[in-house]
């Protein structure tokens, strides 16, 4: 009776640990939502956290569970993955996620999670545990995502500049201050669409591997579905910082049309990426679309040097979380 106790809460804990990450992940991913929108002007930082969370929120209504059936059940082989797993996984992405807010560094916590997963993974059984389709495809996002937000942002932009060419630019300021709003919204609801079901994905795998839950159900229990959307709306409700400069101001300077193209694009690349159940990052998204906004300009409007540091991050994340993870696997098997 005492070790199905202790196993209860080791799993109680567990999920606990997962929806941290869950806040911290709209903590961190909070910059992402709103940077372009309170660089503009448009909304003051405490107006835009409040905006983004909401939208966060909404988005359990809006989105199947897509992504959360990716991670829990099409990344790593039934039977493998238990508690010490999942301890692993999250250390290493709440390690990583720690490490790159702190230096202000716009990484992705998506797959720094997935990251974490792999190496706790090879830890225990080793790659062939992997199932290499939801891996491949995660990694092929990884460059797929930013040029996709590239393109569409900087077409976005070239479309407007077309279409509003003969309207003064106080107009056109004017215009897109209040149009910012329903991109800034598209965005934060694809944010919380994609990024909560990845932590809904880890609790699901974790009930799977323990009993709680069984790998034939359609969907995980309802509870873990409403926690993971709250907790990331809690963690943009806080908002990071420190990263909000970086992607409001430091790659380029942004005006109203600005953000709103490159929030359209990184809209459209997240719901596609929703739609078809592959956890993407939401920074590498908004990041390609800032660029490519500012690239439509000259190609001297980006600081390219920024942008650079940010895909030396990204290229870092997965091995870094996975490292980390592979060792606090081990760590886990002495203390649990």
């Amino acid at each position: 009776m005492q070790t199905v106790q202790t196993a209860l809460w080791v799993v109680v804990l567990l999920v606990f640990l997962a929806i941290a990450f869950d806040f911290m992940n709209g903590f961190h991913d909070a910059a992402n939502s709103i940077a372009t929108v309170v660089s503009t002007g448009v909304l003051k930082p405490g107006q835009a956290v409040v905006f983004a969370a909401a939208f966060n929120l909404v988005a359990i209504f809006v989105f199947h569970l897509s992504v959360a059936a990716t991670v829990g059940k099409g990344i790593v082989q039934p039977g493998v993955v238990d508690t010490h797993v999942v301890f692993g996984a999250l250390t290493g992405a709440i390690t990583w996620n720690l490490v790159t807010w702190y230096y202000g560094i716009p990484s992705s916590s998506s797959h720094a999670l997935i990251g974490g997963i792999v190496g706790a993974v090879i830890a225990k059984a080793g790659a062939g545990a992997l199932i290499s389709a939801g891996i491949l495809k995660t990694v092929f996002f990884i460059f797929v995502s930013p040029l996709l937000g590239f393109l569409l942002g900087s077409l976005m932009m070239v479309l407007v500049a077309w279409v509003c060419r003969r309207a003064t630019p106080s107009k056109v300021d004017g215009w897109f201050r209040r149009l910012q709003l329903v991109s800034a919204g598209a965005y934060s609801l694809g944010h919380g669409g994609n990024d909560a079901q990845k932590t809904i994905g880890i609790i699901w795998m974790l009930l799977i591997a323990t009993g709680y839950a069984s790998a034939s159900d359609a969907a995980p229990p309802g509870w873990t579905i409403v926690s993971c959307y709250l907790a990331i709306a809690a963690g943009t409700m806080f908002g990071g910082w420190r990263i909000v400069k970086t992607m409001g101001q430091k790659i380029t300077k942004l005006k109203p049309v600005g953000g709103f193209c490159a929030e359209t694009g990184g809209a459209l690349t997240l719901f596609l990426a929703t739609g078809l159940g592959i956890p993407v990052s939401t920074t590498h998204t908004i990041t390609g679309a800032i660029v490519g906004v500012g690239s439509t300009q000259r190609a001297s409007a980006v600081r390219w040097g920024v942008a650079g540091n940010i895909v030396w991050a990204w290229i870092f994340t997965i091995p870094a979380s996975a490292f980390v993870a592979a060792i606090a696997y081990w760590f886990s098997l002495q203390i649990f």
